[in-house]
C-alpha cells in the first residue's frame, strides 16, 4: 500500500527556515518524479516544486523560486523541501506526491495523499 508521510512543519517567524521531509513506501521512488504541493485555508492545492527521477532536475513555482529547494534521497526514498526566507503567505499544509508532466504543469500521479504537514509563518 502506497504511503506518503510528511513531517517537519511547524511555527516559524517570517524570514525563518524549515526543512520538510516526505518518506514514501511502496512507491518506485528511484523512477518517480516527486513533488511538493501546498494548500492554504480556503484555497485550492497548488504546485510548489518538483524533482525529476532521471537527472534530479528541479522545478519551482514562481512564488517560491529562489527561496525553496527540493532534493531527494533515493536510497531512503525521501524527498525534502528546504524552505528559506519564509513569508506569511507560505502558511499552508504541505503535501508530497509522485508527479508527472502534463503539458506545462506538474500533476499529482497518486490518487491518495498523506496527512500533510502544517507550516505556519508569523509576522
Amino acid at each position: 500500500q502506497v504511503q506518503l508521510v510528511e513531517s517537519g512543519g511547524g511555527l516559524v517567524q517570517a524570514g525563518g527556515s524549515l526543512r520538510l521531509s516526505c518518506k514514501t513506501s511502496d512507491v518506485d521512488f528511484r523512477h518517480s518524479n516527486m513533488g511538493w504541493y501546498r494548500q492554504a485555508p480556503g484555497k485550492e492545492r497548488e504546485f510548489v516544486a518538483a524533482t525529476s527521477w532521471s537527472d534530479s532536475s528541479t522545478y519551482y513555482s514562481d512564488s517560491v523560486k529562489g527561496r525553496f529547494t527540493i532534493s531527494r534521497d533515493n536510497a531512503e526514498s525521501v524527498v525534502y523541501l528546504h524552505m528559506n526566507s519564509l513569508k506569511p503567505e507560505d502558511t499552508a499544509v504541505y503535501y508530497c506526491n509522485a508527479v508527472r508532466r502534463e503539458s506545462s504543469v506538474w500533476a499529482p500521479q497518486l490518487t491518495s495523499w498523506g496527512q500533510g504537514t502544517q507550516v505556519t509563518v508569523s509576522t
